[in-house]
């Protein structure tokens, strides 16, 4: 039990510096790295005592069909169950920094300054409700990581105060993770439902899309009566200011990137390769097309607009604090504490509803990927015939489908809840604490909203 316990203690004291990184002074990145080795080495060292405890399912799989003894638990352990999540958590880094180097690349070739030019408005009021119902639009099609680049990308061209950009950061968090919730290829989580077939494609969208909406629409209503006034661009940089590359090539850059993002759920869809594949071969493609412009326009400064040049400038620190923070949950996986989680909230709570918004409040601590795996490890699908209690764990039953909701935009409630939470804490450097003095209480209000909304539906159809 003492390395159960020592894991959540080493998680507990790990996010704690992570919260007052503003009081330490020491990098979250690097407490992330130390959290989550450190996790794994007591994973390591107390896997007999963790094994005999028999919380741990993917233990129990693991080592059925094996000879006992300690060094074949952790000879599973070491070359198994890690091999595994180090599979699945690098899939994702690469995702991550393929994703921000096509990002980058486009901003480079002054292709987002196609859109921003485009954005006349000068009313923080307004403009708010434009990013807002872009990122919900677009993380529907993309997913809500890769919209949160995109689009503080494109504040970072629109706003100067930094307060400003971390108040519409905050808002495009919400509203990307909102966005993700009501599409089948707009969160991780709903993916796992839809592919493990728990719920249909056409219900989940069907059934999700106005609570998702409430979600969003009331932290932005209520925001807009805190924000009033006018914005104020940044200056251009002198880069900005000299148009070096052809409005021609401008729009060519931006269109090759924005299809790189657009084909990434198209070819997890229909092939099933993790969505790294298809970032790394889009971002591919843009790399051997501006190789060959630069060949072409000598006149260029390679040195600028080289996709390796580029490369060394991709938040690496970001990278490496999303790597710690996967290796930390993968641990607690492993271990066992989110089974001992769901089957607390199983027993404990015994209802669906109750089960759900817990489940949506924790995944603002840990992450939503493996709560929403141990809630599918827990709970399996009943049968369309059955009825009380087991009618709520059908196909597109109201476990599923709210568990879909929850886990998906329960995470905005704190920063490093969410995949897109932890990107905007990188690229914009916003606290964590300030996060959820200012941010945080309209992400539980717009939580609280889209769930009730969806309760009141289930009793009204």
């Amino acid at each position: 039990m003492m390395f159960f316990y020592g894991m959540t203690l080493v998680f507990i004291l790990g996010y704690g510096l992570i919260a007052f990184e503003h009081v330490n002074k020491i990098d979250k990145a690097a407490v992330a790295l130390l959290t989550g080795g450190l996790m794994w080495l007591l994973l390591v060292i107390g896997a007999p005592d963790i094994y005999q405890l028999g919380f741990s399912q993917e233990l129990n799989a693991l080592t059925a069909g094996h000879a006992g003894g300690t060094h074949s638990i952790v000879d599973l352990i070491t070359r198994h169950a890690f091999t595994e999540h180090l599979g699945e958590i690098a899939s994702i880094v690469f995702f991550l920094m393929a994703a921000m180097t096509i990002v980058e690349v486009v901003d480079r070739y002054q292709g987002f300054r196609i859109i921003t030019d485009r954005i006349k408005t000068t009313s923080r009021i307004r403009l708010l409700w434009i990013i807002s119902i872009l990122a919900f639009l677009i993380s529907a099609v993309l997913d809500n990581l890769t919209t949160t680049i995109v689009m503080i990308t494109l504040l970072q061209k629109l706003l100067a105060k930094q307060d400003n950009r971390w108040l519409f950061s905050g808002m495009v968090v919400i509203a990307a993770n909102a966005g993700g919730a009501f599409s089948p290829m707009g969160d991780v989580t709903t993916i796992m439902l839809w592919i493990g077939g728990q719920v249909t494609a056409a219900s989940v969208v069907k059934t999700l899309f106005l609570p998702s909406l409430v979600a969003m629409v009331v932290p932005l209503t209520v925001l807009s009566f805190i924000l009033p006034g006018r914005t104020a661009r940044p200056a251009l940089s002198d880069d900005e200011v000299e148009e070096f590359v052809p409005y021609k090539h401008r729009v060519i850059i931006l269109c090759l990137g924005l299809f790189a993002l657009i084909t990434v759920p198209v070819l997890k869809a229909f092939t099933h390769l993790p969505p790294s594949v298809g970032m790394l071969l889009g971002l591919g493609i843009i790399w051997v097309y501006t190789d060959r412009f630069l060949k072409r326009k000598q006149n260029l400064d390679r040195r600028k607009l080289s996709v390796t040049r580029i490369l060394k400038q991709v938040d690496t620190a970001t990278v490496l604090f999303f790597l710690g923070i996967l290796l930390s949950v993968a641990a607690f996986q492993t271990a066992g504490q989110l089974n001992v989680l769901a089957g607390w909230l199983s027993t404990t709570i015994g209802n669906v509803y109750g089960i759900n918004l817990i489940i949506g409040f924790l995944s603002s601590i840990v992450d939503n990927v493996p709560l929403v795996a141990a809630s599918m490890g827990m709970y399996g699908i009943e049968p369309a015939s059955a009825t009380g209690f087991l009618a709520d764990f059908v196909v597109d039953g109201n476990f599923w489908t709210f568990l879909a909701y929850c886990a998906g935009t329960g995470g905005s409630v704190l920063i490093i809840g969410s995949a897109a939470g932890v990107a905007a804490m990188g690229l914009e450097g916003i606290p964590f604490f300030w996060y959820m003095k200012r941010i945080g209480w309209l992400a539980l209000l717009g939580y609280l909203s889209g769930a009730a909304c969806f309760m009141v539906m289930q009793l009204l159809f």
